[in-house]
């Protein structure tokens, strides 16, 4: 399960850094238990894992009307100023006012039953948000052990969700949400 977890985040974070690259990852568990994946799978036992898609179009320019607020959170949380920029990026694509349909809210898509724990009056005010967000995932990278990967699907999906799976929960907004914010912060940091 170890050497799955590892394949799974190696996977996962070289899909953020591959812009040109898509494909289909395949897997099957072999009668003594190892997991076997591929991209062009051998045999009918092989099962689709992972659907692959095109990558987005690198950004050509992104907004940096909140970067004061984001190099103030990464220094505070400890956080890697692209990793913050990329979140926003992929949660709101840097609308202040976005709502999502489960109801999160503002440029990092804080949930309404974490405002009070992250000291948020006002969701939709950038600097609340950007430092509220950041926080929370400052907390998530802490108790995934530093795994950026994973601390970004128990920002997705939930932390709960994330040790339930024991890794990557196989959701795939998920999914494509770990692989574009680590591609775009990437971007971000080639940029710097």
């Amino acid at each position: 399960m170890k050497s799955f977890k590892i394949f799974l985040g190696i996977a996962l974070i070289l899909c953020g850094f591959c812009s040109d690259l898509h494909a289909d990852i395949y897997c099957y568990v072999s009668k003594d238990g190892v997991r076997h994946f591929t991209n062009t799978p051998t045999s009918p036992q092989y099962r689709l894992y992972i659907k692959g898609r095109p990558a987005a179009p690198a950004p050509a320019r992104l907004p940096n009307n909140f970067d004061d607020y984001i190099t103030m959170a990464s220094e505070e949380n400890d956080l890697d100023f692209s990793l913050i920029k990329a979140m926003i990026k992929v949660e709101s694509n840097f609308n202040k006012k976005a709502v999502s349909r489960k109801g999160a809210m503002g440029l990092m898509q804080i949930m309404p039953e974490n405002l009070n724990d992250l000291a948020i009056n006002d969701p939709f005010d950038p600097w609340q948000n950007i430092m509220g967000g950041s926080k929370y995932l400052r907390t998530l990278l802490d108790r995934f052990g530093g795994k950026i990967a994973l601390a970004l699907a128990a920002y997705n999906a939930g932390p709960t969700r994330v040790e339930e799976h024991e890794g990557i929960p196989p959701f795939q907004e998920t999914q494509n949400y770990v692989r574009q914010v680590l591609r775009y912060a990437n971007i971000i940091g080639d940029n710097d």
